[in-house]
């Protein structure tokens, strides 16, 4: 199949042919469809299966080729971080090109400034508004945003933002908006809270599966067993050991964040650290840098586990083990995009081993666990079994493991990375607002 085949609009047609891309994802064909039709849609799809093409491309063709109310927003996506809606504006740049649709992304941060930008584009009609949520509850409290003519409602990474405390505020948004639209949904994982935030505001909806609960294979895993005093020096070890373009470690608290990028300058490595202590300013020009690979190391908090898209990221480092196997496969899927290959490695202390285990249960597989230094001292036994570790498991001195799990088949998706439609510097629309920070 072919983007062909869809019979987009002619100008978002040359868009996606100036891109080079001529196959869509699964993800992408089995949801464009609907969305043309016009149906509402449920879709378990995660980051990586091209799901932010699936639904701005027929976003953009209905845009422009349905009749429109010109001084009105017209699609509505809420996400749940300021990455996130960065993200998928730059993404609409690139695939609105030879069209005359344009963005606005609204969230929050900045001076006063930027919130009249997003104020005079919000009075003023945008076609496509990707938010997040407190942000936009500000100024639908102000009552200027134009919701008359909205026709659609995207949802994007619902089960982040339930997670993240954000249902009230999403029904909150939805109370403003015209009962007649078109909904879809994207979320990684279906929860029962899902199902139920579902049935409150879809109406007869499509469901599509495209769940990837699985790395791909050509990410290289492996963990060690460590206790936590032995953490910092190993991550320094690893930096210097493993041949990398840029690197990411990510940790579950700021203060790890913190402690850990003050060590690592110490050490002389090119690292900076990203967490929400950081002034939106600050976070956009850590990641420029970033991405330009004058920092090589990046040391971040899980806000940036679904956020960035960087195709040359080729070593993640857990410097704590997630706290579910949804955020493992998120994490470590930030390498190994655009057909490259990767490296992820996870340090995992006593108390983590049974959490850690249940992350290899959902893989289908065993991590292989690597030997520690022999100059960082004794490690602990992988035990995940026992109360503190576990029963029969590989320490490092040749015990049989016990270790179940079978490997299970990758499905390939997952490596098509959202390179399908991906973000590329492009014209500015007019309304097009400056980056900053987001609620969230």
């Amino acid at each position: 199949m072919t983007f062909q085949d869809f019979n987009f609009d002619p100008r978002l047609q040359e868009s996606i042919d100036a891109m080079g891309y001529s196959n869509p994802t699964p993800v992408q064909q089995q949801v464009i469809p609907y969305i043309l039709e016009g149906k509402d849609l449920i879709a378990s799809a995660q980051t990586g299966t091209g799901k932010t093409a699936a639904f701005l491309l027929p976003l953009i063709h209905k845009i422009l080729t349905e009749p429109q109310d010109h001084h009105s927003i017209k699609a509505l996506i809420i996400v749940p971080t300021r990455e996130l809606a960065v993200q998928i504006s730059q993404a609409l740049d690139g695939m609105g090109y030879f069209t005359d649709v344009y963005g606005i992304a609204v969230y929050g941060g900045g001076d006063g400034d930027l919130f009249n930008v997003e104020r005079k584009a919000l009075s003023t009609g945008a076609d496509i508004v990707i938010c997040t949520p407190g942000r936009m509850i500000a100024h639908l409290q102000m009552g200027y945003v134009k919701l008359q003519g909205l026709k659609y409602l995207v949802l994007d990474e619902a089960d982040r933002m339930l997670d993240m405390g954000f249902h009230g505020d999403i029904l909150k948004i939805i109370g403003f908006l015209p009962k007649q639209r078109q909904n879809l949904l994207f979320s990684a994982t279906m929860p029962p809270k899902m199902r139920e935030l579902a049935r409150k505001i879809l109406h007869e909806p499509v469901e599509v599966n495209i769940a990837i609960s699985k790395p791909p294979e050509k990410i290289r895993q492996g963990a060690f067993v460590v206790y936590d005093e032995q953490k910092i020096k190993l991550v320094s070890f690893m930096l210097r050991s493993n041949p990398y373009r840029l690197a990411i470690v990510f940790c579950s608290s700021k203060e790890s964040v913190k402690k850990l990028t003050f060590e690592l300058k110490r050490a002389h490595l090119k690292v900076a650290e990203i967490h929400s202590d950081l002034e939106q300013l600050e976070r956009e020009k850590v990641l420029l840098d970033y991405r330009n690979e004058k920092i090589r190391i990046l040391v971040a908090t899980d806000i940036l586990s679904r956020g960035i898209d960087i195709d040359i990221i080729d070593l993640v480092i857990n410097y704590d083990v997630p706290h579910d196997a949804e955020d493992y496969v998120h994490r470590i899927g930030r390498t190994a995009r655009a057909e490259r290959n990767g490296t992820a490695l996870t340090l995992i202390n006593p108390k983590d081993q049974r959490k850690f285990s249940g992350i290899e249960r959902l893989l289908e597989k065993e991590v292989p666990k690597l030997p520690v230094p022999p100059d960082l001292g004794p490690a602990p036994e992988w035990k995940p079994f026992e109360r503190r570790g576990g029963e029969g498991g590989r320490g490092f001195k040749g015990k049989k493991k016990r270790m179940g799990g079978k490997p299970g088949n990758n499905n390939q998706a997952s490596a098509t990375a959202e390179k399908h439609i991906g973000p590329k510097p492009v014209r500015q629309h007019h309304h097009k607002a400056p980056k900053d920070s987001s609620t969230g």
